[in-house]
């Protein structure tokens, strides 16, 4: 039986994310990347301290949970080849049919056109145009680890394994995430956090893939929940102010058990309250992936020209990103989805996703 509360989290926490990179685009942080902060210190910057250490680790670990559930119905083979299609496809071919308008706008705002010789400036912005695809490249490469544990795993000992979980486990599987934190982590491109990335799958797999596991954490969703807020708050006051991408703010032990609690309390709350589906729900759970595919450029652009073309106040340029960034994925998305090949590079969709 599907769980839809996974769908639910899985497409609630992209639009977090889209939410996310509007205040991220403003940032006054010291996060690289974005158009300029409005002033040197901007309280709105809060949201980015409070979501930035759990989101896409939540997601990683959900999409362990699916994973499993996959192979149980496909082969390993099948399963690979889906996850190429949709994962590996757009994040490399992809960024020369699309995203490469992100990576020419990122080198624009970095004033690196300059410096660029014309004939090479396509070439440079497709393979500058990652952008949020990162999570497309290490989630591939998180289910290549994960066949071959499966390979190696013949009996399915680690999955048996999982099933013993307990209330003390589920606190100090923190320990583990804090330890992920601390290893395989790229220079300079901080979003490539492949250890703390790839044990979030590993035990959404192994672990979070039972139903007991599940039912557990439902059961103390609403103290985990508090929990996580009240240190969630402490977290972005006691780090306010400085780089929240920074290595000595991400591998701190109080930022990953923050990070995975958090992780908890939505898991729980999700699989407690949000089981359902509806009109709205089921159109999500398919066009979600495509919205966080798409939406980046949607984002980048309008808030370079909003901040820098208009004498907008503040506020006023953050409605109309959100607006833009949100109408547009919607737009965009709906146009790429019905053609054909184009659809292909760009979303991994191999054939037309209906509404």
């Amino acid at each position: 039986m599907r769980k839809f509360y996974l769908d639910n989290i899985r497409w609630v926490t992209v639009l977090l994310v889209m939410v996310y990179h509007i205040f991220y685009m403003f940032n006054a942080a010291g996060v690289v990347g974005g158009v300029g902060s409005f002033r040197k210190v901007q309280y709105q910057d809060g949201l980015l301290y409070f979501v930035y250490p759990w989101f896409m680790v939540l997601l990683f670990l959900i999409a362990g949970i699916s994973a499993r559930y996959a192979l149980e119905k496909i082969s390993a083979g099948e399963f690979l080849r889906k996850r190429t299609w949709k994962l590996l496809v757009p994040s490399t071919l992809g960024l020369f049919v699309y995203q490469w308008i992100v990576g020419y706008y990122n080198i624009k705002i970095g004033g690196g056109l300059e410096y660029i010789p014309d004939f090479m400036v396509y070439i440079v912005s497709a393979v500058s145009g990652i952008g949020p695809l990162w999570f497309a490249q290490v989630l591939w490469l998180c289910s290549l680890l994960l066949l071959l544990v499966r390979k190696i795993d013949g009996q399915d000992r680690l999955w048996k394994l999982g099933k013993q979980c307990n209330f003390i486990m589920l606190f100090l599987f923190a320990l583990f995430i804090w330890a992920g934190s601390q290893v395989l982590n790229v220079p300079v491109l901080t979003t490539y956090r492949f250890g703390i990335y790839m044990v979030a799958f590993l035990l959404g797999y192994f672990v979070f893939s039972h139903g007991q596991v599940q039912e557990m954490l439902e059961k103390i969703c609403l103290p985990m929940l508090m929990v996580s807020i009240v240190m969630g708050i402490i977290y972005t006051v006691s780090y306010f102010g400085e780089n929240y991408a920074d290595a000595n703010v991400l591998q701190s032990l109080f930022t990953n058990v923050y990070a995975w609690f958090m992780v908890l309390a939505v898991l729980g709350c999700g699989g407690k309250w949000f089981d359902r589906q509806n009109k709205f729900s089921r159109y999500m759970t398919k066009a979600g992936y495509g919205f966080y595919v798409n939406h980046y450029s949607l984002a980048l652009i309008p808030c370079y020209y909003l901040k820098n073309g208009t004498a907008l106040p503040a506020w006023a340029v953050y409605i109309a990103a959100f607006l833009i960034e949100f109408a547009g994925t919607f737009i965009l998305y709906e146009i790429i989805r019905r053609i054909p090949i184009v659809r292909c590079l760009i979303l991994g969709i191999r054939r037309n996703v209906g509404s």
